[in-house]
């Protein structure tokens, strides 16, 4: 089993800055994605961005060079720096993870969630 664990929510004004990190842990034999989504009020989750074991990231259409994800040398922490916050960024965000924990078994997990709420 993996565990994915998230910290770094929490209230901020718009225009704001908030960093996100996620840290997986549990018997892992390979990290191949790991990400964030977002869930607001009535609306779907959606894709934030993303990061491969190679280093490719991706992002949402609204993200627009507003927020950035890496990782640690380890690779089993990911972080999204978030900047000019707006309202409507207010969502639970999600870590994802896409690990083979047997060679060639892909399993997604998900982490429990942090709320990031953007006061205007």
């Amino acid at each position: 089993q993996a565990q994915l664990v998230e910290s770094g929510g929490g209230l901020v004004q718009a225009g704001g800055s908030l960093r996100l990190s996620c840290a997986a842990s549990g018997s892992i034999f390979r990290i191949n994605s790991m990400g964030w989504y977002r869930q607001g009020p009535g609306i779907q989750r959606e894709l934030v961005a993303t990061i491969t074991s190679g280093g490719t990231t991706n992002y949402g259409d609204f993200v627009k060079g507003r927020f950035t994800i890496s990782r640690d040398n380890a690779g089993n922490t990911v972080f999204l720096q978030m900047s000019s916050l707006k309202p409507d960024d207010t969502a639970v965000y999600y870590c994802k993870g896409l690990f083979e924990m047997v060679p060639g078994r892909q399993y997604q997990y998900w982490g429990q969630g942090t709320q990031v709420t953007v006061s205007s």
